[in-house]
């Protein structure tokens, strides 16, 4: 029998995947929660074989939880679920050790299968998201250009940018000047598009981890 923890912020999806996956003989819900603060915590008490994780979780983000599940109890293998599977997500998916990775409109027979192929200890992903993960733009920028684009992306002016990053003015025009360059963008706002869309930067608020839409830079 394969035990499965759901974390699923929204209880009509998480109470459809409960009653889809009890109908399988061989899976049993053993838990749910619905705030990524409580996705290890409960993991450490009932020890489930899998644990079926949404990306976009309300405290603890999906990834940052399948992360911290794999360090802590390495034995529970996690599958990620997303509105919207993009390379980005996957790359920092397979970072976090996740072993499976699903969108959500995926039948239910199909995640069951998942779920048992991924506890006979293969990896399931979609093959033509994995060769778009791997053919994804390399990042082009540095630590310090991507501190500063993400300051950026606030909508602080370079003043602000400047004082966060102990920077003069000139130095923050130097470097958004040559962010703009490398990522081939016009203007600012472009710019931190194009990083978020390539998984550069990746949202603090774990709601708009599903509102990356991946751009085909090639």
């Amino acid at each position: 029998m394969i035990s499965v923890l759901i974390a699923e912020d929204m209880h009509l999806v998480r109470g459809a995947m409960v009653a889809l996956l009890s109908i399988e003989q061989d899976i049993t819900v053993v838990g749910e929660v619905g705030h990524g603060d409580d996705v290890v915590p409960s993991c450490l008490a009932c020890r489930p074989d899998i644990a079926l994780i949404d990306i976009g979780l309300p405290g603890t983000d999906g990834l940052a939880a399948a992360a911290e599940l794999h360090r802590r109890l390495p034995a529970c293998k996690t599958v990620i679920l997303t509105g919207l599977a993009t390379p980005a997500a996957l790359r920092r998916a397979l970072d976090a050790g996740v072993r499976g990775f699903v969108v959500k409109d995926t039948p239910a027979g199909q995640l069951a299968e998942c779920l048992r192929r991924v506890a006979a200890g293969e990896r399931v992903i979609d093959p033509e998201l994995a060769v778009a993960a791997l053919n994804a733009r390399r990042n082009p920028l540095t630590t310090r250009e991507l501190e500063v684009l993400k300051v950026a992306a606030e909508g602080a002016p370079v003043s602000e940018i400047a004082d966060r990053l102990f920077l003069s003015g000139g130095t923050v025009r130097n470097y958004l000047a040559r962010i703009l360059v490398k990522i081939g963008a016009r203007t600012r706002v472009e710019a931190v598009t194009i990083a978020r869309e390539a998984g550069w930067l990746w949202p603090d608020d774990a709601r708009e981890i599903g509102l990356i839409r991946y751009r085909d830079v090639n």
